[in-house]
C-alpha cells in the first residue's frame, strides 16, 4: 500500500496493468524510481528487458497473510456498529437482543416518559417505535396505563 502512495508509482503501475507504456511522458529518472518501488513492492515483476507485468500473486498473499475475522456471537450477532441490524427470527434470539438494549439503555428504577425512551432507543435503531412495542411485548418494559411513562418490570 505504501509503494501505491507514491503518485508515480501508483501511475506506473496503472499503466502496467493496462498495458499501456510506463510514464512515457515523464523523465527517465521518475520511470526509474515509480518502477524501483513497484519491483521492490512485489506489485510488478519483469517481463522482459524493458517490459514489466503486474504480479500475479501479491494481492493472494496479502489477503491470506490478514487474521481471519472471527464469527460473532450472542447479540453482536444482530448489530452493526453497536446498532440493530436485523431482528432475530428466533424469538429466544429476540428476547437476548431485547435483553442486552434493556440493560443497557435503561437502568432499574427509572421512570421515563415515551420522549426519553425514544431518545435512548435512537442509540440502538432508527424504528424506535417498533423497538419500544417489542420491549413491552416482551416484557422487559412496563407501560404506565395512561402511557405517560415507562419503567424496567420489578
Amino acid at each position: 500500500m505504501a509503494a501505491l502512495a507514491n503518485r508515480d508509482a501508483r501511475t506506473a503501475y496503472a499503466q502496467i496493468v493496462l498495458g499501456a507504456g510506463v510514464l512515457s511522458d515523464a523523465k527517465e529518472q521518475r520511470r526509474h524510481g515509480a518502477i524501483t518501488i513497484l519491483l521492490e513492492a512485489g506489485l510488478v515483476e519483469k517481463a522482459g528487458s524493458n517490459a514489466y507485468q503486474a504480479s500475479e500473486t501479491i494481492f493472494r498473499s496479502l489477503l491470506s497473510q490478514q487474521p481471519k475475522r472471527q464469527p460473532k456471537t450472542g447479540v453482536d450477532r444482530f448489530l452493526r456498529l453497536g446498532r440493530i441490524d436485523r431482528y432475530p427470527a428466533s424469538a429466544a434470539d429476540r428476547r437476548e437482543l431485547l435483553a442486552w438494549i434493556v440493560d443497557q439503555a435503561i437502568q432499574p428504577g427509572e421512570d421515563l416518559t415515551e420522549r426519553q425512551v425514544n431518545e435512548r432507543l435512537l442509540s440502538y435503531t432508527d424504528d424506535v417505535v417498533l423497538l419500544r412495542r417489542y420491549l413491552v411485548d416482551f416484557g422487559l418494559l412496563e407501560r404506565t396505563a395512561s402511557g405517560s411513562s415507562y419503567s424496567r418490570p420489578e
